[in-house]
């Protein structure tokens, strides 16, 4: 469980999860405040979908591997 804990930490300490956490929190603030422009949520909706992008290739590239291995390719 501890292993899963820190790994998980790990992950997160990255550059880029970290810079899509500040940029998620000022796009937070500004929403509330009313001040967020188009062009910031543009910019903020492309490193979203570029972060979650990149995620979801990964894991799908992992699954495809598995599965590539059990069938003994």
């Amino acid at each position: 469980m501890n292993d899963t804990i820190s790994a998980r930490v790990g992950e997160l300490l990255k550059v880029k999860s970290i810079v899509t956490l500040v940029l998620t929190g000022v796009f937070a603030v500004l929403t509330l405040c009313g001040r967020a422009t188009q062009d910031f949520m543009t910019v903020y909706a492309v490193i979203i979908a570029f972060y979650f992008g990149i995620q979801s290739s990964k894991e799908s590239g992992k699954a495809k591997e598995e599965s590539n291995g059990n069938i003994g390719i």
